[in-house]
């Protein structure tokens, strides 16, 4: 006969957790002896390895006594419904993981690889850090809405790049995003700016439009993370309001969602 202290140590578990069994009902308890102590016999020993090896695979403590009671077939559905459950929280856990070192690398918003090294292409041609800021929150947006779009319009990103314009276009938007409203002088230079971006902006799209690359590109008729992207710069910056009308005077409802006013006309 052991006690309690021998029974744990036996199969491997703490004095703690016998105790603990006992309380939710999953291992009997014995009677006192006249000493007033406890005594555990070899059924108690094997009931208790069952428990641990059935707790140590992750079956929840709740499912145990089911399975100890279950016959042969039983036993063997249990089992591969767990098996299924606990591989579905593996993949669950992995997929945490891979958001966690995506963390980790200071990528806040998860975003896919293609568009990470779109941002760094972005700082390779000389777009400042704010304004790379920016466009990563945009991006954060639209992938919410669209994550399995966001890999197809990549290579189509980064083919833009290789047009000097474009390059010249952020380069614009980051100076922008580093003059003050408030300063005279700058006030004038923010102007000119405004007027450059929207031009080079128009002329980029209606040439997208004429080749029909626009059309490729439109996820659907969801205006909703286009409005939050025109929401998104405006609590960035106090003149992105100037820029969407500007661009109505070009003929473009936005500067975020390229879609032509007056098609017709």
């Amino acid at each position: 006969m052991l006690t309690i202290g021998q029974l744990a140590s036996y199969a491997g578990v703490t004095v703690r957790a016998v105790r603990h069994y006992h309380q939710i009902g999953l291992l009997p308890e014995p009677e006192r002896d006249a000493s007033g102590y406890r005594q555990y016999g070899a059924t108690a020993v094997v009931s208790l390895l069952k428990i641990r090896t059935l707790a140590d695979a992750g079956v929840p403590l709740s499912e145990i006594t089911t399975l100890l009671e279950a016959g042969e077939d039983a036993f063997t559905a249990a089992i591969q419904r767990i098996d299924t459950r606990l591989s579905d929280e593996i993949t669950r856990l992995e997929t945490s993981r891979k958001q966690i070192a995506q963390l980790a690398a200071g990528n806040s918003g998860a975003l896919a690889p293609e568009v990470l090294a779109y941002l760094d292409r972005l700082r390779e041609i000389g777009t400042s850090e704010k304004m790379i800021a920016a466009e990563r929150d945009g991006w954060i947006l639209i992938s919410a809405r669209w994550p399995d779009k966001v890999r197809e319009w990549m290579p189509y990103k980064f083919a833009q790049l290789e047009d000097p314009r474009m390059v010249r276009l952020y380069l614009v938007l980051s100076e922008l995003l580093e003059l003050d409203p408030d300063s005279g002088p700058e006030s004038d230079l923010i102007d000119v700016r405004l007027q450059e971006a929207a031009d080079i902006m128009a002329t980029l799209s209606d040439e997208a439009y004429a080749s029909g690359e626009l059309a490729s590109q439109d996820p659907s008729n969801d205006d909703l993370p286009f409005d939050l992207l025109d929401a998104l710069a405006d609590e960035a910056h106090p003149e992105a309001y100037r820029m969407r009308n500007l661009m109505r005077e070009r003929g473009w409802t936005s500067w975020t969602r390229q879609e032509k006013l007056n098609v017709d006309m």
